[in-house]
Order: structure tokens, then C-alpha cells, then sequence
């Protein structure tokens, strides 16, 4: 036998039927436990990867990487800071945009929007719209012709349809001869759009930049422009950069800093499922210092010939180390292939769950993302085993010390 004998005879105290019917249900239960605690962490941590995936892409599929506007009112002369900002190597594309608060209408409907003028051409160089059309197309804003596009949610809410006119009511004041009145413009209603994201599809609507011009008097300025960026994680970096490279007083903002509470609630949100889900997997790894307990006391008269054979302490504390160490261990491995199975197929569990329940279990109107979501990573898969073996490691430490303390004359008095 070339295994060392404390290795053996853990194994074989692990495989041996006990006369104990309990310490084996108990055994089993903290394995199940283990695995249990395992499966959900990293399921958990799969949807919560998931989640932050889709919310950066469908955020910055509509929103920007930067941003450069002026430091107070609108921005002139924008083709100059765009050609400036394009001489960067880490910037992709640029566009001009207009943006404002309004209202549309639609006989007794009403419903506030985030209006962005923007040039078609340039649009689908920085934003993903172009790709999420349900109905028409970017090209159809033409200039002077008053097109809007919609949100899918907004399109629904108020009950309309591509043809359909709108009037869009702006926070700027008109002077008439019945008096002062805010500023109203009938659009039709050329295209609907689905992002997936509620915000979006409930809150913007899309015009040209020429049509959101007039509509805000601004002539030919700009409320800024918009920055894609090779590498949307050099975001802050490039944003520092530009502020410094261009002449004159400019704002430049960037996605981490616009969009940082969303991204910030997912990372401690994250970080309190994972502290939260672990306890589960620390009470089954507490459950193996029973079983081990009740083994070093059923197994005394075993221990106590073992040292009147030579068997040190260590030696003792070893043999039940490793009996303690395979449960952890067998446990860890159903739970990480629970854990993976799971989490790589969810999205289809989900849809089944939802078709034999008729019921969808994120409302879009509720959450900013409709459907579960799960993105699996071996860093989480690596981290949470090293958790669950680490813990069932440590429990085994007070009952194999225990078990080293057994005095052979003690034990055997009886015997």
C-alpha cells in the first residue's frame, strides 16, 4: 500500500457501512446541504452576471461611452469638437445630438418623454437603434418633414401606430395673442422601436436634429456629442484625456459616472447574495463537525488501539480530517455540476416555467429588464469551490482534535 495509512483509513472509515444509522443520514444531509448551498451560488451569481451583462449592453446601446457638451447653454460649432475628439486613437465614432424634456399627446393622452434630436447617418456609428427597429427605420427622420420615432411601451400606451400623428409639447414658452402658451408641434409617428429595457422604450422618442433645431430655436447648435469608444472600460480614461486635450470650457461626462448607480446596486447586490448564500453552504459544513463528533465517540475503542500501535496524535487528527474532507468535497462536486447545468440552461427552465404557469415573472413595466438573464464565469465557479472546500476543511479541525486527545486507557477501560 503506497497510500500513507491516515489516508487509508480515513477512506475506508468513509466507505465502511457505520453501525450508526444517524451518523450516516447526517452525513448525507450535509453533503445534500453542501451541494444545495454550491448549486444556488452560483446559479444566483450566474443571473446576477447575467443581469449586469444585458444592463450594460442595452444601456450603452442607447446611451453613450462619452459625452462632450458645452459648460453652460448649448454647444457651437460642434463639427470642430468632433473632428478634436476623433483624434484620439481610443475613440471610435462621433455624433451630434439634441436633447430635452417634452410631452406628447394623442387625443386625451398624455405622457412625458426625454426627446433626442439626432442625424440618422451619424446615430448608428454610436448607438445600437438602428439594430431594435420593430417598425421603419432611422432613415425615415428627414429633415424638415417632423418624423419621430417611439419606444414600443410609449407606441402602446398611447395607442398608436406608424402613420399616426402626434403633438409634442415642449417646455419653451411661445408669445400669441391669446398670451403666453408652451410650444406644440405635430409629428407623424414613423417608426417604433424595442430596446428591452423599460426606460427606454417607455421614455424616449427619437427626431431628426435639424426638426429638433427649430423646435428648440437653437440655430445651428448642439446640445453635444456623443462618444463610442474602442474599449468602453477606458471610458473615464479617455473622458480625463479629452477634457484636457480641448480647448475651451467643456463638460465631458462618461457612462461610468452618468450610468454608476445602476452598476453600483449590481455590484452590492452581488456582493450581499454571495455573503448570504454562502451561510447556507457554512451550515451544512457546520453539520460535519457533528457527524465527525459522533464518529470520534462511536469510534474510540478504534482510535485508542491505533495509538497503542504507534499512531501519534497527528496521525489521528488526520485520518478524521480526511473523512471530514470527503464529504466536503463530495458535496462541493454535486454542487458545481448542479451549479453549471443550471445556470447554462435557466433561460430555457424559465420560459417553461412561464408557459405552464401563464405568468411572467418580470413585469417590464417593474424591472428594468423583462427576462432572467445568466452569464456563467469559471471565476465564480473557481471562488465558490474554494469556499465550500475551505469550509468543510476548517469543521473538520475541532472533532479530528478531539480525536487526537482520546487517551488509549480511558478508551479501553471499559472495553
Amino acid at each position: 500500500m503506497r497510500l500513507p495509512y491516515e489516508l487509508f483509513a480515513g477512506l475506508r472509515y468513509t466507505r465502511a457501512k457505520r453501525r450508526n444509522h444517524f451518523i450516516s443520514f447526517i452525513s448525507l444531509a450535509s453533503m445534500l446541504g453542501i451541494g444545495i448551498g454550491v448549486t444556488a451560488l452560483i446559479a444566483v451569481l450566474s443571473v446576477m452576471n447575467g443581469f449586469e451583462r444585458e444592463l450594460r449592453t442595452r444601456i450603452l446601446g442607447m446611451a453613450s461611452h462619452a459625452t462632450i457638451s458645452a459648460y453652460q447653454g448649448t454647444l457651437p460649432d460642434w463639427p470642430a469638437v468632433a473632428a478634436s475628439a476623433m483624434q484620439d486613437p481610443d475613440v471610435e465614432a462621433v455624433a451630434p445630438y439634441v436633447e430635452g424634456e417634452g410631452m406628447l399627446r394623442l387625443d386625451s393622452g398624455l405622457s412625458g418623454t426625454m426627446l433626442r434630436g439626432v442625424l440618422p447617418s451619424e446615430e448608428n456609428k454610436v448607438s445600437e437603434i438602428g439594430t431594435h427597429m420593430k417598425v421603419g427605420s432611422l432613415d425615415d427622420l428627414k429633415p424638415g418633414e417632423f418624423n419621430i420615432v417611439l419606444g414600443s411601451e410609449l407606441a402602446e400606451s398611447l395607442g398608436v401606430i406608424v402613420g399616426d400623428k402626434v403633438d409634442l409639447m415642449i417646455p419653451v414658452a411661445s408669445v400669441t395673442p391669446a398670451g403666453v402658451l408652451p410650444r406644440f408641434r405635430r409629428f407623424n409617428v414613423a417608426g417604433i422601436f424595442r430596446i428591452g429595457m423599460y426606460e427606454f422604450d417607455r421614455g424616449l422618442v427619437l427626431v431628426h436634429m435639424a426638426d429638433a433645431q427649430s423646435l428648440y430655436r437653437m440655430g445651428s447648435n448642439v446640445t453635444g456629442v456623443r462618444l463610442k469608444l474602442h474599449d468602453l472600460f477606458r471610458a473615464p480614461t479617455v473622458a480625463r484625456e479629452l477634457a484636457s486635450q480641448l480647448s475651451g470650457t467643456f463638460y465631458v461626462n462618461d457612462w461610468t459616472r452618468s450610468h454608476a448607480n445602476f452598476f453600483r446596486a449590481v455590484a452590492i447586490e452581488k456582493t450581499v447574495m454571495f455573503i448570504i448564500l454562502s451561510l447556507i453552504v457554512g451550515v451544512a459544513a457546520f453539520n460535519i463537525v457533528s457527524t465527525l463528533v459522533m464518529v470520534v465517540q462511536d469510534k474510540q475503542a478504534d482510535i485508542a488501539i491505533l495509538r497503542t500501535l504507534g499512531a501519534t496524535p497527528r496521525s489521528i487528527m488526520a485520518i478524521f480530517m480526511v473523512q471530514g474532507s470527503i464529504i466536503g468535497i463530495i458535496g462541493t462536486v454535486f454542487g458545481v455540476v448542479g451549479g453549471v447545468a443550471l445556470a447554462l440552461n435557466l433561460e430555457r427552465l424559465v420560459l417553461l416555467l412561464q408557459s405552464l404557469t401563464g405568468q411572467q415573472f418580470l413585469s417590464p413595466d417593474v424591472y428594468y429588464i423583462s427576462d432572467l438573464p445568466s452569464e456563467l464565469k469559471s471565476y465564480d465557479v473557481i471562488r465558490i469551490s474554494i469556499l465550500s472546500l475551505a469550509l468543510g476543511l476548517l469543521s473538520t479541525l475541532y472533532p479530528a482534535w478531539r480525536a487526537s486527545r482520546v487517551q488509549p486507557a480511558e478508551a479501553l477501560r471499559y472495553e
